[in-house]
């Protein structure tokens, strides 16, 4: 039986490379809230000019960005429980 568990030493220069996913995490939480925060403008003015195009497209501006910052957020989540499942084939 053949063990192999990820080395967090292994290669030079892994510290700043996490440093790097994290801040690349950060910078995309930041953006899915810029986002939300546009769509909600938009999603409220085509509400309010009577434009139903445009409010069908704020809502969905308004879902996506909510949907990325759920991504962002639970990314490291999800690859630790999808490495645990492909570790238990």
């Amino acid at each position: 039986m053949i063990n192999i568990d990820p080395n967090g030493t292994g290669l030079p220069g892994i510290e700043q490379l996490r440093t790097i996913v994290g801040a690349v995490m950060t910078v995309g939480l930041i953006l899915s809230v810029l986002a939300l925060i546009i769509s909600a403008i938009i999603w409220g003015f085509g509400a309010n000019s009577s434009n139903p195009h445009l409010a069908s497209r704020g809502k969905v501006g308004v879902l996506v960005s909510c949907g990325a910052a759920i991504i962002c957020g639970a990314s490291v989540t999800l690859v630790n429980f999808f490495w645990g499942v492909g570790q238990s084939v």
